[in-house]
């Protein structure tokens, strides 16, 4: 950080992220210049071939310009490991050695095409091993060639035209644009960005189909995006190093403090026992999990998940399927069915129809706890993703609720879908007139456990008992207004340090500031950070202390936002202006934990404890390897298993 400028433009890529690629460069061309020595030493530089002369050329010509790529490879690896993250100053000569190391593609490319005419023209009756070394040099020249235009079509950046520079007598990082010229500036710049992430989105859900639903969904993401990257000028690698600092600075406040008080009952009803909730939830969750239909059956039971479902996979029972609602069922239905335990007779709905904004649920008679449970699938598509990533906020008016409501736009789109499904086709109707006398439970994870907490807020006033699980919700999800209705109605479980309950705009620009705070603090190179991060997350250990360099920089110089070595704009530009309603987890949440060390062998028994928690202790996003693992169905599924008493038992992960 800053992006690197060469050729008259900014790339994604800083000038301290060559270290790695041009140590593994320079490991393959040194093995190249001394094979190609003992190649030319081993005939003493006399060949009897035809052709000999030209092969004569090719290996001297070889060794020169492998031996200058050599040195060059050096010198930009030496640079590049220089300076800090923030501090580029002793990498300033990193472009010259760029453009040397650019010219230096011509002999090769030349000398390549000389090989390859060799070869064709001139090879005949030369040693078989001479001809195959001369075959592998051209083809490893080619390679690395096509492999450099790759990797320069990776790093490109359609926003990376240089900006106009500050005036000298203005502070470096600030620069004011109060002119019509500078907002004229601004706005384009803007356009071109959301211009810029519409075509990305396009290129990325090409195979999608183009509907209205769609540019809907690209234009809200391209706006979220462009808001959120704007006013930084963080590469990818700047990123991973701050969230390996992040991962050992959480990791050493866990050891030194106190543990987290929990409060001891639910806010919303004292007299609701613990144990009691969590049988009822460990007997959602299997319903939650069963939502995802074959593909989770399929990763839970490897052995003998795909010969259960092979015969109805395969086989034909079309005339039983027509009796359940829904489309595309087949393995799914069969899937559920194994999952639930449930008879065909018990489901009113399934529907595995899948679009932005349209994803799948089903209706089932749960008759153990005497409920029509209604369970909605989570991200298991590129159509999940879209509205997952719709994120901006959305008016969502309740009868009966004071203050602002608002939610999450396309979970709040998700869940009108299946509210129409529901009492506009008569799929509800059709269940209580069954079973006039049970009552509705709501259930989902992930996505799933959004649309289906939006769902129980939408149907609450027609079902005054209705009651809704919800596993791993999106922690932006609604506002505080609505979160705190929905305490009646709606349990949020939360395991470990899963990341989508701690997501939402407001705690992503809070991370945010947090690794531009870390890296510009940190006074160890990139490359070091990321050794010294992937060690500690394969093999543990201590946390590094990670001493810096500017301990007495202010705290609102930190907290500034780095566009190249600049700010786009200023802080009463439009950019700064606007700001994130804050969304929260709806209901009261159930947070489930590990007892003991965060690290054992890979078969030790792990002990968790479920506590009741409050949604204000997840307005942070907590850097871990267990962010991204705590959030899979099948454990909360399994953990659930285990769910009374408190403490529960599992074999480890």
């Amino acid at each position: 950080m800053p992006g690197m400028v060469v050729f008259g433009r900014r790339w994604g890529i800083a000038s301290d992220d060559l270290v790695f690629p041009g140590f593994v460069e320079l490991f393959f061309r040194v093995l190249w210049w001394i094979g190609t020595m003992i190649l030319f030493t081993y005939h003493k530089g006399h060949f009897d071939c035809n052709g000999r002369g030209v092969l004569h050329t090719f290996l001297v010509g070889q060794l020169v310009v492998l031996a200058l790529i050599i040195l060059s490879l050096c010198a930009i690896i030496y640079v590049s490991a220089q300076g800090t993250i923030t501090n580029p100053g002793p990498r300033r000569s990193m472009p010259v050695l760029v453009y040397l190391r650019a010219v230096l593609y011509l002999p090769e490319l030349a000398w390549a095409c000389m090989g390859a005419v060799w070869v064709s023209d001139d090879s005949r009756g030369c040693d078989p091993a001479t001809v195959g070394s001369v075959i592998a040099a051209v083809v490893a020249s080619w390679f690395i060639l096509l492999f450099t235009a790759l990797g320069v079509l990776f790093v490109f950046d359609p926003l990376g035209n240089p900006r106009p520079q500050p005036a000298a007598a203005e502070p470096l990082g600030v620069r004011h644009m109060e002119s019509s010229e500078g907002t004229q500036f601004l706005s384009t710049a803007r356009s071109l960005a959301v211009k810029v992430w519409e075509s990305r989105l396009r290129l990325l859900c090409c195979c999608l189909p183009q509907d209205e639903n769609q540019r809907a969904a690209f234009s809200s993401i391209a706006q979220l995006f462009t808001g959120f990257f704007s006013d930084t000028d963080l590469v990818p690698s700047d990123i991973a190093a701050g969230l390996a600092l992040l991962h050992q600075e959480h990791d050493k406040m866990e050891r030194s403090r106190d543990p987290d008080m929990v409060v001891p009952h639910s806010p919303s009803s004292p007299g609701e026992d613990l144990e009691t909730e969590l049988e009822k939830a460990a007997h959602c969750m299997q319903f939650a999990a069963a939502a995802y239909g074959w593909p989770l059956y399929i990763y839970s039971n490897l052995l003998t998940g795909p010969c259960k479902l092979s015969r109805d996979c395969c086989g034909s029972r079309g005339a039983e399927y027509e009796i359940v609602g829904g489309d595309h069922l087949g393995c799914h239905f069969s899937s559920i069915l194994q999952s639930t335990g449930l008879q065909y007779r018990d489901f009113i709905h399934v529907s595995f129809h899948n679009q932005i904004y349209e994803i799948p649920f089903y209706v089932a008679l749960d008759h153990k706890r005497e409920a029509v449970l209604v369970a909605v699938r989570g991200t298991l598509s590129l159509k999940d993703v879209l509205t997952d990533l719709s994120a901006e906020c959305e008016n969502l008016p309740i009868e009966g609720v004071s203050g602002a409501c608002y939610a999450h736009k396309g979970i709040c789109q998700a869940a009108g879908y299946i509210y129409k499904k529901l009492v506009n086709d008569g799929i509800l109707n059709q269940a209580f007139s069954i079973a006039p006398e049970y009552k509705l439970v709501i259930t989902g994870h992930s996505l799933g456990a959004g649309t289906a907490s939006v769902l129980a807020v939408l149907l609450r006033n027609s079902f005054p008992t209705l009651q809704c699980y919800s596993f791993s919700p999106p922690g932006g999800l609604l506002s505080k207004a609505l979160a705190d209705y929905s305490k009646d109605f709606v349990v949020s479980v939360v395991l470990g340090k899963d990341l989508v309950p701690r997501l939402s705009i407001p705690n992503m620009e809070d991370l945010k500031r947090r690794i531009l705070k870390i890296v510009s603090n940190c006074n160890k190179p990139k490359y070091r950070i990321l050794l010294q991060g992937c060690w500690y997350e394969l093999f543990g250990g201590d946390p590094d202390d990670f001493p810096t360099e500017m301990d007495n920089r202010r705290e609102e110089e930190l907290s500034q936002p780095l566009l190249g070595e600049e700010s786009l704009a200023s802080d009463d530009s439009p950019a700064h202006a606007a700001t994130h309603l804050p969304l929260f987890l709806p209901g009261r949440v159930l947070h489930i934990t590990e007892d003991g060390p965060s690290r054992r062998s890979c078969f030790s028994t792990v002990r968790y404890r479920a506590d009741w928690s409050n949604e204000m202790n997840f307005r942070s996003i907590l850097i871990s390897p267990r962010m991204l693992t705590d959030h899979m169905p099948d454990l909360y599924r399994d953990v659930s298993v285990f769910s009374p008493p408190v403490v529960c038992v599992l074999c480890a992960r």
